[in-house]
Parts: C-alpha cells; structure tokens; sequence
C-alpha cells in the first residue's frame, strides 16, 4: 500500500512538472518598452505605405492619415492638394478654410510653417486647436504638390515640428516611389507600343501577297491563312493587358510561323518542344513572339536552302526556361553588345535584309527591347542571353519565373 501511494505522488509531481513545462514554453516573450516602441512604429508605417504607393487621392489619403497621426502624437492630422482637403482624421474639422489656405501657401513656397492660436482664430470659445505645423510634401527635389497638417491642441512643441518633419520626409519619399511605379508602368506599355511599331509593313505586304497567290489554286488555304493573319494582328495590337500567358503567346507565334510557311514553303522547317505544365506560366506581352519574328526575319529569310527554327520552354522548378535558336546567317556579337543609349549606338547603316529593313539593327533592337522589360517587370537577374556569331546562327535564351508579385496574365 505504502509502495503505491509512493507510486501515485511520483505521477502527480511528474504531471504538475509537464503541465510547468508546456506553461513556461506557451508563455510569450514579454518586449521591452522600446521594443514595443519600435514594433508600433514600423507596423503604423507599413500600414500607412500601401495605401500612399497608389498615389495621394481621397480614398488613399483617409486610409494614412490614420495610421500617421499616431507616429506624430498630434491632435489632428490632414493632407492637402492646392485647395482642395483630401482627409484629416482627428481634430481640425472646423478650421478647414484656414488649414486649406495654409497648406495652399505651403505647397506655394516649399516652406514648412507653424501656426499659433492666433493664427488660427475661432468663434468657438470651447474649440480646443492651439495651433498647427504645416509641412510641404516635396519628393526629392520635386516641387510640392500637396502638404500635411499637423493640429495640436496645444502650442506647437519642437517635438512636434520635428516629428512632422520626418513624417513628411517620409510621405514625399512613398510619394516619390509611387510615381516611380507608374513611370515604369508608361516605359512599359511605351515600349509595347515601340514593339507594335516595328511589326513590318513588309511583312503585312509580304503576307497579304502570299495569300492572295493561294486565291485562285487554293481558295480554302487562301481563306485559313487570311483567318490566321487577322487573328496575329488583332493579339499583336490588343489594347489591353501588360501580361499574358505563355499559351497565347505561342498560339501568335504559331499563327505567325503560319503565314511564315506560306511564304517560304519547305524553306522554314520548325521544331517546337513545349513542356505543357509550363503553358499557363505569365510573361510580359509580346515577349516572345519579337524574338520568332527577328529569328526569321533577320536569320532565316537571308540564308540560302532550308532553314531551322527551334522552339523551347521547359519547366525548371520555380522557373520556365525558353529557347529560341535558328541556324540562319547570325549577327555580329560587337554590333549586340552596343547598348542603346550607352556610348555606342546602333545606326541605320547596317546591311538590310530581303525584306528591305536593316538587318542587324533592326534585330537588336528587338532584343534590347524584350531585354529592358524582362529585367524592368522580374529583375536583372532575368535579362536575354544571346549566343550568335556571323554564320553560326542565333540562339536567346530566357528565364521566366512562374509566380512574381504583381505579374498576373
């Protein structure tokens, strides 16, 4: 009996042991005051970026100004364009025409200004604004197109002018980056529009004349070819969309080659070989589709007998690699490694082609082209490689990640 009562107190004391064990490891750390301090700061202001990297609208501005009255510990706190209040969250409401016309002289002169009670006078004996400090959102030498607020209820304390500084300093610099942001969206459909700009009149001609030739021998090829080319420029000159799919780019390429093959008769030979797990992988639009066309175009119509067109994508992890290689008549690596826009540029005075459009100018360009938005849209780690020499053919290879934030078809 002794042995199990022992038995028992040895159980019990082993349980209140475990049960002291999961307690201490389900006990949360406890910050100290400045981390706390720290974390809030950072929290507040990540929650105030993503609403400001949309740019500075109404909707936008309601959803900062409350997360970045607290970093300023103000009463009150607005954002202005010139004469118009976008949102102020806490005390001001009142003193709208006044804050207004202070933020308008602001944005005015660049200068950051502090008011006192008597410069904000009111009829309300009860009204409890003593001041405000009203800071000039410039943006990295940009001339100030709005201002913040900043409404005490007390006389303006240094730490509070200073505090609105640094906030302001950092509203112009998420400010800055959304516009960034949307410069770099222009560059990119401006560099689609460039990319539309150079699909050949030649080439229309040259493909119109092709089926016209099949009208009278072969009216139904005839009809199936003009049904392929209107589908190839009705995707190439779609109006919306900075994405799309590996698919539809293939389904152009392969209406393109189409036509192509009409043209050139057994002279075009094409290999594709396509991985289907990768098909609904997402690149930037008419990303491909330039480097098909500047294969046969720049590589393949100029060389004598038959030439090869191959076409790859594979699936590579968390990656799509595609290869497009031709064994036409290659282009100089001197003539590729020139940069537009560095110290050598390409000129118009390269050898044209049989179609009569320059040859090894017209095809970097094209590559450049894809190049730029391929680095602009994952990074530089995802440019072109080219390997080609003069007579050795042209091979581009590219690297395409299947899941990028932002990037969806």
């Amino acid at each position: 009996m002794p042995t199990a009562l022992a038995a028992l107190a040895l159980v019990l004391a082993l349980a209140l042991a475990v049960g002291a064990v999961v307690r201490l490891r389900r006990r949360p750390r406890i910050a100290t005051a400045a981390q706390r301090a720290t974390y809030q700061v950072l929290h507040a202001a990540g929650l105030a970026a993503e609403p400001l990297r949309a740019g500075l609208t109404p909707a936008s501005a309601t959803r900062a100004v409350r997360h970045l009255r607290p970093l300023i510990g103000s009463a009150g706190l607005g954002l202005y364009e010139d004469g118009t209040q976008l949102a102020l969250d806490g005390l001001g409401g009142h003193h709208t025409d006044q804050l207004v016309a202070a933020a308008s002289t602001g944005i005015r002169s660049g200068r950051t200004a502090v008011l006192t009670i008597e410069e904000l006078p009111c009829e309300r004996i009860d009204c409890p604004v003593r001041g405000a400090v009203i800071v000039p959102l410039t943006g990295d030498g940009v001339t100030a197109r709005a201002a913040l607020a900043a409404v005490t209820s007390d006389r303006p304390a240094p730490g509070l002018v200073q505090a609105s500084l640094e906030t302001g300093r950092w509203v112009s610099a998420q400010l800055a980056l959304a516009e960034l942001d949307r410069s770099r969206a222009r560059l990119a459909r401006a560099e689609v529009r460039a990319l539309r700009a150079q699909i050949s009149p030649h080439f229309i001609y040259n493909a119109l004349t092709a089926i016209a030739s099949f009208v009278r021998t072969d009216p139904d090829r005839a009809r199936d070819l003009l049904e392929e080319f209107a589908e190839f420029t009705r995707y190439s000159f779609r109006a919306h969309g900075e994405f799309t799919t590996l698919a539809e780019e293939l389904r152009s390429i392969d209406r393109y080659l189409t036509i192509e093959r009409a043209r050139f008769g057994d002279r075009l030979q094409v290999r594709l070989r396509i991985a289907p797990e990768v098909l609904p992988v997402t690149l930037p639009f008419l990303c491909l589709q330039p480097l098909v066309e500047n294969a046969v175009r720049h590589g393949l119509s100029r060389k004598p007998g038959v030439g090869n067109l191959r076409i790859e994508a594979e699936d590579a992890g968390s990656e799509c690699h595609i290869t497009v290689e031709d064994d036409g008549v290659g282009m100089d690596p001197a003539v590729l490694a020139r940069r537009p826009g560095g110290g050598d540029h390409l000129t118009e005075d390269d050898e044209a082609d049989e179609t009569g459009e320059t040859g090894e100018a017209g095809q970097h360009v094209g590559l450049a082209n894809v190049d730029e938005r391929l680095r602009s849209v994952f990074g530089d780690r995802f440019g072109l490689i080219v390997e080609t020499a003069l007579g050795a053919g042209t091979k581009v290879s590219l690297r395409i990640p299947k899941f990028h934030p932002g990037v969806s078809a």
